[in-house]
This record gives structure tokens, sequence and C-alpha cells, in this order.
């Protein structure tokens, strides 16, 4: 059996008491009793909506080999017979276990954070990484402050190449996560308009995605988008935490790893990286300028890390979207097939405006519509009502036929966009899934983006729940 950590080591991590016989160890480390698996250890994490220790018995039965469960919540669970580590509060145990996983491995720590980006740059440097050695990341987008030391206690201490995505919706929430992910390089991908709701201005944003540089290890590194308006900013912010090495990426012609050319299509991209004197020509199996730019910043991690350079850039021709994040989708539908642009985990008008800019980059078939399908971008406070009215100019620049709106602030949008694009609204998610099904016909690109409290992943499931997917074989024919 291969152990992740042995209970011993666990319980002195912990600061825990023991109760019953501890296994040899566990396998993994889980928070979610419906997928915890045998021969694992169950935190029982108190949320903001369910508390772990309602759910213990439920872990024990998917298998969990040990649980971490509080002391106030221990004569409820008198029942459970399964070992046992009892601790004070069962987060900070975990932060606690986190401490203990990045003392006892010797990789390398990469963190990333931005307003847009984070988790595609994330994958990108799990893919580059990927043929230089034995590499760790956050599965989805574990960047909060339970997804971080969850991470970090994942960590096989064998790791050569550990990956961090660390997010925030307000100030102060990233500095506690860095000081203990403290990496030796740290991306920050841009500085938008995202979360704007919680914050006074852009600069306020930049400030906070800054704390990532109080974590950053000694003689460690820092790498900035140059071609945004807070690189200034952020250069100081960094010199002013002690940073020694600072490093810049972007189209800019001071930027050391810089985009030298673009090269992008509907399927992919090919990007010329200039990398401290080197030139390399980057096939992307992904589409999108957006991903060419943040493709950057992971060339300059992996010179950073002195991997094999032509591994980690042969390894960007595999490339492809992640679910909710550009993922595509070619589906039949009577009398031929469309594409869908599964965009629906999360959007700020940056990111807004990077979509559209997919969509219009994409071929569609004999007689096909571009369809922009959008919903609200939350967290825009007092800003919400213009910068959705914002995305008219885009999406009219970029030749979208048709757009297909839900949500109460997407109302702006539709009240600004002009007469020559054909705009639907519904209310509710659940209409306009109702509607999209009925109105997808062939040739047609449809790109779905929204914030996720919106839940547009809807959209998504009812089209590929009502039009199977073309085979591999269907394709080439």
């Amino acid at each position: 059996m291969n152990l992740l950590w042995r209970s011993s080591e666990m319980a002195a991590a912990l600061a825990g008491r023991p109760v019953g016989n501890l296994p040899e160890g566990v396998t993994g480390i889980s928070i979610d009793s419906r997928s915890v698996a045998a021969g694992e250890a169950f935190f029982a994490i108190k949320g903001d909506r369910f508390d772990g220790h309602d759910f213990a018995s439920l872990a024990v039965a998917n298998g969990a080999a040990l649980i971490i469960v509080s002391e106030a919540k221990l004569p409820a669970l008198g029942r459970l017979t399964v070992p046992m580590i009892v601790v004070d509060d069962v987060l900070q145990a975990l932060e606690r276990l986190a401490v203990a996983s990045r003392k006892r491995c010797q990789a390398e720590i990469v963190a990333v954070t931005g307003s847009v980006g984070k988790t595609t740059t994330k994958e990108m440097l799990r893919h580059a990484l990927d043929p230089c050695g034995k590499v760790h990341a956050a599965v989805a987008s574990f960047n909060n402050h339970w997804g971080v030391p969850l991470t970090l206690a994942r960590m096989p201490a064998d790791t050569d190449f550990g990956i961090f995505e660390i997010g925030m919706n307000h100030p102060g929430e990233i500095r506690p996560l860095v000081k203990l992910v403290r990496p030796h390089v740290a991306i920050i991908t841009t500085i938008a308009a995202a979360h704007l709701g919680n914050f006074r201005n852009i600069e306020e944003i930049a400030a906070a995605k800054a704390e990532i540089f109080e974590g950053i290890e000694p003689h460690g590194h820092a790498i900035l988008n140059r071609d945004n308006n807070q690189y200034a900013f952020l250069v100081k912010a960094a010199q002013d935490a002690g940073v020694e090495n600072i490093h810049s990426f972007g189209q800019n012609p001071k930027a050391e790893y810089r985009l030298a050319e673009y090269d992008g299509s509907g399927e992919g991209s090919t990007l010329w990286a200039s990398l401290g004197g080197e030139t390399h020509e980057v096939a992307i199996g992904a589409p999108g300028r957006h991903l060419a730019e943040n493709a950057m910043a992971v060339l300059g991690a992996a010179k950073l890390l002195g991997v094999d350079m032509a591994a980690a850039v042969q390894s960007f021709a595999s490339l492809s979207p992640v679910k909710g994040r550009g993922a595509r989708h070619a589906l039949k539908v009577e009398g031929g097939r469309f594409t869908l642009i599964d965009e629906s985990y999360n959007a700020n008008p940056a990111s807004m405006r990077a979509a559209i800019a997919v969509l219009a980059a994409a071929r569609t078939g004999t007689g096909g519509r571009r369809i922009a399908v959008l919903g609200d971008m939350l967290e825009m406070g007092e800003f919400s009502d213009g910068v959705h009215a914002e995305l008219a100019a885009p999406l009219a620049t970029a030749g979208v036929d048709q757009v297909w709106l839900s949500g109460e602030a997407m109302t702006h949008l539709r009240d600004a966009l002009p007469d020559t694009v054909t705009v639907e609204y519904r209310p509710t998610t659940e209409e306009l899934a109702e509607f999209a099904v009925q109105a997808v016909r062939p040739g047609d690109v449809l790109m779905i983006k929204s914030s996720l409290g919106l839940g547009f992943g809807k959209i998504v499931k009812a089209l590929l729940d009502n039009y199977p997917a073309f085979s591999d074989t269907e394709r080439l024919n």
C-alpha cells in the first residue's frame, strides 16, 4: 500500500488525540464524505452550509480508514467505532498538516494568483512540468481557505513540483494562504475588475493580489504581467516585500519572457516565445490569445525551475481546455452538427472579453451562427450596470450574430446591444436552457459563459443531454 501519511506522523502534525487503534497510515485526504475512498482520512470540516461531522458515518461507510473530528463534536459520534484523531478545530488541524507537508517535501513550489486565468495557468504548469518530474497540483479550483491547505496536505513527500492556485474575494485572504504554500516562484496573471463590488477600485485589487509576495521563499521569484496597467505598482510591492528576483512576461518589448508573435485559429494557436535570448515556437492545442499570454508566464516559470525546455514547449501541443473553461464539444443535431464552447465556470469583464474573442475566431459551419450565451457577472457592486452594458462593443466587433441572455444584470447588456445583433432574453437559467435546446441548429457555434452563481452549467448539461457527441471517427469523415 502506497501511504500518503503514516498515522503517527499525522497525529503529531495535527496535535491531536488518537482514539482507537489507528491504521498504519492513510492513502489520501478527503473532506467530502461522498467521494472519500477506501483507506483515506476524512476531515470533518465545518463549512458555511454543512458540518462534516454530520456526514462522518457516510464517510466511514464509503471506506474512510480514519476520521479527524473536533473534541466538541465527539459525544455525538459515540456510536462510530472507526479510528479517530480528535483535535481542537478540524480546519486548523488541516492547516497544521499542510505546514507539516510543506516542511517534509523538497519540491519546487509555484503559486499562481490573478484576476483571470488562475486555474488555466495552473493546468498549463501541470502540463508543462509533467515530462520533467513528479507534479502535484490542486484539483479543480481549490484556491481558498480550505482548498489550499487540503492541496498541501495531499502533496506526496517525493513530489518534484508543487503547483498551487491562490484566490481571493476580499483583502487579506491571500496572505495566510501564501504563507502556508511558501512558493519559490509566484505568478500574477493579470489584474482586472473581478470581485469589484468588494473593492473601491482596481488599485485595491492589485494590493490584495500583491499579498502573494509576502510568502515567497528567500531568493525566490515573482513573475508579473508587463502588459497590465498595474505592473509598476506590483513591482514596487514585490520590492517592498523583499522579493529579490522580479521577472516580467507579455508583449511589451521590455518583457523578459516576451510573446514575440501570435498566430491563432478557432482550434489552436502558435506563438513565438522570446525567453532571455532564446526563441521557441510553441504550438498550443487550445485556442485563445489569453492562453498564449499566460503560456509566457508558464514558460518563464519553467525556465527559472531549470527544467528541460524542449519537453516543456512540446507539452503545449497536447493541451486541451478544461470543463467550464473553454472545453469544446462537437454535437450532432438534425442536419449536421454544432460546436459548444463551455466557459460556464465563472466570469468577469476581462474573462468575458477573452471568451468573446475565442468565439470570434471559431469557425461556423454552412449557415451557422456565432452565438454568445451569457449570464450575469457577480460581485461587481456599484459598477455592475456599466460593466455589463460595456460588453456590447466587443460583441459587435466580434461579429457575433446572436446573444442569448439571462440574469438581472444582463438586462443592461440587452438594452445596449445594437439592432444588428439578434437578442434573446430569458429571466432564468432554466428558461434559457430550454430555449437553447430548441433553438440550436447545424453549423452554429455557442459559447456559454456566466458567473458560477447563475448555474449556466445547467445549459451546458441540457445541450449535452439532448445532443450526442461526434466520435473521433466521425470527426475525421
